[in-house]
Parts: C-alpha cells; sequence; structure tokens
C-alpha cells in the first residue's frame, strides 16, 4: 500500500501552479501521485513531506525549494534546477535526475537508490548518510561534495574510461 501523507491536501498540478502564481509558497504535505509539473516554475515552494512518486518534474525549476522529507520514487527530474535545494530525508528511489543541477543542494539522509544521476551536477551538495547503493554517478560532477556515511555500494561511476562498480 503506498503511504500517504498526514493530513496531505490533495491537490491538481493547475492548481499548484496558480496558486504559486497568486504569491502562495507552502504546499507541506501536498498530494500529487504522478503530477505533470514539467518545466514548473516554482523556486523556493514549501512541498515538504509530499507525496509525489512518479511525478514529472523535469526541466523545472525548483533552486531553493524545501523538499525534506518529499516522496519522489521514480519522479523524472531530468535536467531539472535544484541548486540549493532542501532534499534532508527525501525519497528518490529510482528517480531520474539525468543532468540535474543539485549544486549546494542538502541530500543529507536522501535514498537515492537506483536513482540515475547520470552527468548530475552535484558540485556542493551535501550527502552526509545519503543511500546511494546502485545509484549511477557517470560524469556526475561530485567536486565538494560531502559523501561522509553515505552508502556507495554497487553505485556505477567512471574512472578515466572505464566503467567502475563500487565493492
Amino acid at each position: 500500500m503506498a503511504r500517504q501523507p498526514k493530513g496531505g491536501a490533495a491537490v491538481t498540478a493547475k492548481e499548484l501552479l496558480e496558486r504559486y502564481a497568486a504569491g502562495e509558497r507552502d504546499f507541506t504535505e501536498a498530494d500529487l501521485p504522478g503530477a505533470n509539473l514539467r518545466e514548473a516554475d516554482l523556486p523556493g515552494a514549501n512541498l515538504s513531506r509530499s507525496y509525489l512518486p512518479g511525478a514529472n518534474l523535469s526541466r523545472s525549476y525548483l533552486t531553493w525549494a524545501n523538499l525534506a522529507g518529499t516522496n519522489l520514487t521514480g519522479a523524472n527530474l531530468t535536467d531539472a534546477n535544484l541548486t540549493g535545494a532542501n532534499l534532508t530525508r527525501a525519497n528518490l528511489r529510482e528517480a531520474d535526475l539525468v543532468e540535474a543541477n543539485l549544486r549546494e543542494a542538502d541530500l543529507t539522509d536522501a535514498n537515492l537508490t537506483r536513482a540515475n544521476l547520470t552527468e548530475a551536477n552535484l558540485t556542493g551538495a551535501n550527502l552526509r548518510g545519503a543511500n546511494l547503493t546502485r545509484a549511477d554517478l557517470r560524469d556526475a560532477d561530485l567536486r565538494e561534495a560531502d559523501l561522509t556515511g553515505a552508502d556507495l555500494t554497487g553505485a556505477v561511476t567512471w574512472l578515466g574510461n572505464r566503467k567502475v562498480v563500487l565493492p
């Protein structure tokens, strides 16, 4: 059974975008499974503890957004701008983050199991305690990223021009 957010407000993607355009920023515990928010412009939005599994957030602009504790299982975040976003304890299991900008994002204790982070920008990101088991990190930029306590078991990366699977 899928976890429903406590007190989560069922809202449509269109409604959320209209309310954001009207100045609202707090969408805590929003219930938006499978929502199409492709190319959405939501900088600084608070979507903490929301339920967004399978959502399409590709090419969206979520800089400095609060996505702490949000369920983004299987979400499409391809080419999304998440610079400085709070993704603490977010569930990004099997999420598609190809070419996503996660510069200086906080991914402390996030679940990135089997996430595709190919060519993602993780410069200066906080990945302390993150679960990156079997994540695809090929060509990801991890300069100055904090991987203290992160689980990289089975993660895929490149060393020179060779594919490497971490033990």
